[in-house]
C-alpha cells in the first residue's frame, strides 16, 4: 500500500477535459448524500454550462490532484452568494471530493485555495451553505477555517424521504466588513 503522506496534491484552475470527473464525483454526492439538494445529477453539459458562467465572472473553479497529472480527488469553486448587488462582495463555496478520497485533507486544501483566491479577487465574505446537520465533516471543515454557523434552516430540504436541515456558516475574507471594499469591474456580475 501507498504512502499517502507521500503523495503531493495539487490544486489548480479547472479545464474542460476534467468535467466527465467532476460529474462522476458530483452525482455521487447527489444520489448518496445531503451535501446537495439537487435529487437528480445533472450532465456533464450541464455541469459545463454552470462552470463556464462561473468561469465568466472570473471566479475560481479548482480542481485537486495527485500530483500534477494524477486523478482528480475533489474540486471547489466559489459563485457569487446571491444576484442583487449589494451582495457583489459576499461569494459562497461549494466543494466535492471524490467518493475514494475521502478524509485526505483533500476538502481542507480546496477550500484553504479557494479562500485564497476569493480574497486576492477582492471578496470580503464567503458563505457555506451546507445541506444537511448531520453533515459533520463539512461543518467542521469550515468550522476548522474559520468560519462560524450563522444560521439553520430547519427542515427546509425534503429528500431520499426525509426532511434535511440547511446549515449557513459565513467567514470574512481580508479585511472583511472592518473597511470599505473597493470596486473592482469583475465585481459586476450582480443584478440590480
Amino acid at each position: 500500500m501507498r504512502d499517502q503522506e507521500a503523495v503531493s496534491i495539487t490544486v489548480r484552475d479547472s479545464r474542460d477535459d476534467d468535467l466527465p470527473t467532476i460529474a462522476e464525483i458530483y452525482a455521487h454526492h447527489v444520489t448518496h448524500g445531503f451535501g446537495s439538494f439537487e435529487e437528480t445529477p445533472p450532465s456533464t453539459e450541464e455541469l459545463r454550462r454552470r462552470r463556464t458562467e462561473i468561469c465568466a465572472k472570473g471566479l475560481p473553479y479548482l480542481v485537486a490532484s495527485e500530483g500534477s497529472v494524477g486523478p482528480i480527488l475533489g474540486y471547489a469553486y466559489a459563485s457569487p452568494y446571491r444576484t442583487r448587488s449589494a451582495y457583489r462582495f459576499s461569494i459562497e463555496d461549494s466543494i466535492y471530493v471524490a467518493p475514494g478520497a475521502a478524509r485526505r485533507g483533500i476538502g481542507r486544501i480546496l477550500l484553504t485555495a479557494l479562500i485564497e483566491r476569493a480574497t486576492a479577487l477582492g471578496y470580503r465574505q464567503m458563505v457555506a451553505v451546507i445541506g444537511d446537520s448531520g453533515n459533520l465533516g463539512s461543518i467542521g471543515l469550515h468550522r476548522a477555517l474559520g468560519f462560524a454557523q450563522v444560521g439553520k434552516l430547519p427542515s427546509i430540504g425534503f429528500k431520499m424521504g426525509r426532511w434535511i436541515d440547511g446549515i449557513l456558516m459565513q467567514r470574512a475574507l481580508g479585511q472583511g466588513d472592518s473597511t470599505s471594499p473597493v470596486e473592482r469591474q469583475h465585481h459586476i456580475h450582480a443584478q440590480p
